[in-house]
């Protein structure tokens, strides 16, 4: 049936059909055709102009990389403690510096940037201007004069350390300061300088009581303080049993009496 209906069809409907599908075959062809002639002539405009199209490459990365290095301060050098944003200190991110020197306030560092050639000059907001000093306090931690006297010979000037920021108090950062011992290995001074007797535990400035970050420091500074108070160093020194009986014997109203006594004859 379906075969005498197709044979029963008018000759134009079946010559306007066969029309149809021969233009939408040339259409497909032509759009096919436009197709491989587009992708034909990048191909060769990419080979014509292949140093532009790397340049054009280069240029892109490089200027994703100036975004990137501006929004996270990579490469920023920060030439005091306000110039340091929050996040770093809300997150402890450390820093490199180089003493300068040691007072009684504190050391005195040069912030030391990652430094990235060609494009560490271009993003300097400070260029030609003379080195500014940060300072910083031993987090946590609270020097003896001899404790300062140990900082001022162990750190030598331009001795490279690493700041772990704690918490900033005006123009001041409190950090914990590493210093390190080959590629390798790295000590806190805070913990080094309570080790040997040189400093008292202090409260933690900025760093709120009961929380994750004071307990796991106030952990490790009272265990270096404990360390030296258990061996007598520093501070912590007893006198020898000879020492405490001659100062008991100094001090003993009767004995200064007989010193005068003799003097006068």
């Amino acid at each position: 049936m379906h075969q005498e209906n197709v044979n029963n069809m008018p000759e134009s409907s079946r010559e306007t059909e066969t029309d149809e599908r021969v233009t939408g075959r040339q259409q497909r062809d032509h759009g096919n055709q436009s197709s491989h002639n587009i992708v034909a002539i990048i191909s060769q405009f990419a080979d014509d102009n292949l140093t532009l199209v790397r340049n054009i490459s280069t240029g892109l990365a490089v200027a994703g990389v100036i975004v990137i290095a501006r929004s996270i301060k990579l490469i920023t050098k920060f030439h005091a403690a306000s110039e340091i944003p929050a996040r770093f200190i809300e997150r402890n991110i450390s820093l490199r510096g180089k003493v300068h020197s040691v007072t009684e306030r504190g050391l005195e560092v040069e912030h030391v940037p990652i430094h990235l050639p060609v494009l560490s000059p271009l993003l300097s907001k400070h260029k030609g201007v003379c080195t500014s000093l940060m300072l910083v306090h031993l987090a946590g931690v609270e020097l003896t004069p001899e404790g300062m006297v140990w900082l001022q010979k162990n750190l030598a000037p331009a001795q490279t350390v690493w700041l772990k920021l704690i918490s900033r108090e005006d123009d001041m950062l409190h950090c914990l300061v590493y210093q390190s011992r080959g590629l390798m290995w790295s000590y806190s001074l805070s913990e080094k300088v309570l080790m040997l007797g040189l400093a008292r535990t202090a409260p933690l400035v900025g760093v709120l009581p009961g929380s994750r970050l004071y307990w796991r420091l106030h952990k490790r500074l009272h265990r270096a303080e404990v360390k030296a108070e258990r061996k007598g160093r520093g501070l912590w020194k007893q006198d020898s049993l000879w020492e405490r009986a001659s100062k008991a014997v100094r001090d003993n109203p009767l004995f200064r009496l007989m010193r005068r006594i003799f003097k006068r004859s």
